[in-house]
């Protein structure tokens, strides 16, 4: 345990999941996201065949049902695809080539209010870089964001999907490649 941690301890102070996030020195878009894409993939490769149930979307990408449920609320929430109640199964709500990356990264909220840059909470007011702190880097990380989201609006499930295609293809050509 480190020393800030102790002494913050000792004086009877917690922390909050989040904080002690922070202090992992861990900080990445949370994995709903992939989740999404995972998800668009799968309706798309399997929907003509199968219904696409929470149950069948959390075998292929290895979480709990009640995790996909909620993504799947969120989506269809963000009007990205259509859920039927019970075992109805799910579908995609617009063409491929509509649906950004962007669309679902907002959709499944992976970031809050704040912005993707998470800053510290109460930085030293006693202290010239603590008071300053905000001036400098605010501008800067909402420039990064703003680069970022403006990548995720070129990218389309379409291409996602057309990308998942050509590695099963792949797949299925080696392993016939394999049998022979």
């Amino acid at each position: 345990m480190d020393k800030a941690l102790s002494a913050v301890m000792a004086e009877g102070l917690s922390f909050s999941g989040q904080e002690k996030f922070e202090r992992s020195g861990v900080m990445q878009i949370s994995s709903r996201f992939t989740i999404a894409i995972h998800i668009f993939a799968c309706i798309d490769t399997f929907g003509k065949d199968h219904k696409v149930t929470s149950e069948f979307l959390a075998s292929s990408i290895c979480v709990n049902p009640v995790i996909i449920r909620r993504i799947l609320g969120q989506l269809k929430a963000a009007g990205l695809i259509h859920v039927q109640r019970g075992s109805g199964g799910a579908s995609i709500a617009r063409p491929l080539n509509e649906i950004t990356f962007l669309d679902v990264y907002r959709a499944v909220e992976c970031v809050g209010a704040e912005g993707l840059f998470h800053f510290h909470k109460h930085p030293s007011d006693k202290c010239p870089v603590g008071r300053n702190i905000h001036h400098v880097l605010d501008g800067r990380l909402d420039q990064i964001q703003g680069a970022m989201e403006r990548e995720m609006e070129k990218i389309t499930m379409d291409d996602v999907i057309r990308d998942t295609q050509h590695y099963i293809k792949g797949e299925t050509e080696n392993a016939a490649l394999n049998e022979a």
